[in-house]
């Protein structure tokens, strides 16, 4: 049986902005962490979080570059100092992720908001670590698995003081595949859109168990589809590639359906904010709101969420499998 999927009527919409979402929100003494937070939608939402208060940790591949792009964010643009950490941090090698998580632990602090927002798509078939694991699967997912239990004390100690959300970033791509259980790091030939599609399925299962475990440690945890927006995400795509997909009219200029990357962030800052969400979770979201279930048409499934992307026995499985491939549980017994 998948999660309950049921539009709340939030207010806000597909044209919404991340910093019309925080409207009214004051986010002074909370932290934040947002992988990915200095490019493309992270960066948005890096910029609308510290604009309502946050403290905001970005954990980044290339620390100079964000320390670049998110330079000047807070200060005399917020209503009240503001600071972003930049720290090194690169999800396809778990050393990485345990050295940045054995840093950010030992300051002690807590995490009020984790955003998974990091993220690669369609790239050319890459192998990573020791392993030789799928890049989609283990940057997307496997690397954020590992990330968020290795923080697991830091979120428990926010989510009991007044509680503590983690937003997996997924996408209307996950309906291209269920999980590939007898083939997930593609050894018998390679899709790089199945790859993506279950890769974002992935994101999605990963809130629903996460959800699941946290609640009764005060964390909730939700997915998010952001929309489609022009970032350095489609890095991989020719320009034959983006009109085939509809993506890019034959002038160059992008769809009409494009959304700006403030756009694209406040589906997940909405997820991590939103005060009517107290008490819920483990729910994927769209729009601004909790999506629908996708239903099968003549010409494919609509927009929403495939019931197999919300589904928690299969959300249990994958939990099982990534802590065994990671080595990483927090809730291990």
């Amino acid at each position: 049986m998948a999660t309950p999927q049921r539009v709340i009527g939030s207010g806000f919409g597909a044209t919404s902005t991340a910093e019309e979402v925080l409207d009214g929100i004051d986010l002074t003494g909370r932290l934040a962490v947002v992988t990915g937070g200095y490019s493309g939608i992270g960066l948005a939402t890096t910029r609308a979080l510290a604009r309502a208060g946050a403290r905001v940790v970005v954990p980044a591949r290339r620390p100079e570059a964000a320390r670049e792009a998110v330079a000047g964010i807070g200060g005399a643009a917020a209503e009240v100092e503001t600071e972003v950490e930049v720290d090194e941090l690169d999800l396809a090698d778990l050393d990485s992720v345990r050295a940045f998580a054995e840093r950010f632990l030992a300051s002690g602090r807590g995490i009020d908001i984790m955003i998974n927002s990091a993220g690669i798509m369609a790239c050319p078939e890459t192998r990573v670590g020791p392993d030789g694991w799928e890049a989609q699967f283990a940057v997307n997912h496997l690397g954020h698995h590992a990330l968020v239990n290795r923080l697991w004390p830091a979120l428990s100690r926010a989510g009991g003081n007044g509680g503590a959300r983690v937003v997996a970033v997924s996408s209307n791509g996950h309906q291209g595949s269920d999980i590939r259980w007898d083939d997930p790091h593609f050894e018998r030939g390679y899709d790089k859109w199945q790859a993506y599609g279950q890769a974002k399925t992935a994101n999605a299962l990963f809130a629903v168990h996460l959800d699941a475990l946290g609640r009764e440690s005060g964390v909730r945890a939700f997915s998010a589809h952001p929309g489609v927006i022009a970032t350095e995400l489609g890095r991989h795509l020719t320009d034959g590639e983006l009109i085939a997909l509809g993506f890019m009219k034959a002038d160059g200029t992008w769809a009409d359906f494009f959304r700006t990357p403030e756009q694209g962030a406040a589906t997940q800052v909405w997820a991590a904010t939103y005060p009517r969400l107290a008490g819920m979770g483990g729910v994927y979201c769209q729009d601004c709101d909790i999506a629908e279930y996708a239903v099968p048409t003549a010409e494919g499934y609509t927009e929403g969420v495939r019931e197999y992307a919300v589904d928690p026995a299969g959300a249990a499985r994958l939990w099982a499998l990534s802590a065994e491939l990671t080595g990483v549980d927090a809730f291990a017994r």
